[in-house]
């Protein structure tokens, strides 16, 4: 008896982990509608829309600090972005609709 019970304790906790781990949190983006690379980034970063391309949406870049360095208006499928203006470090992007929703967030490294 003993031991089915600890068998039963056991494959609980394997399933209540296993769900809490595929849990999706409000707000997280189940398809990802932008891919940026590369990261590290050099010299420039690529931002491709997977799907859902629209032209109303922005790109805004943020440094490590919070601070709004850059704004994109898309207006095409793949945009690259030069880096020559930016210093090194981790940047964090969101992309948003034409309310000002976040519909996906990420980071990217800048090393020169």
């Amino acid at each position: 008896m003993k031991r089915l019970l600890t068998i039963t304790i056991l494959l609980f906790g394997i399933t209540f982990t296993s769900l809490a781990q595929n849990k999706i949190a409000p707000g997280d983006p189940i398809i990802k509608l932008i891919k940026v690379y590369p990261s590290p980034a050099y010299t420039g970063v690529n931002i491709d829309f997977q799907r859902g391309f629209d032209k109303t949406y922005s790109l805004q870049l943020y440094n490590f600090m919070g601070k709004k360095v850059y704004e994109i208006k898309t207006t095409t499928q793949h945009i690259f972005l030069p880096l020559n203006d930016f210093y090194r470090g981790i940047y964090v992007y969101q992309l948003r609709d034409k309310s000002g929703r976040i519909l996906q967030s990420g980071k990217f490294q800048v090393v020169k």
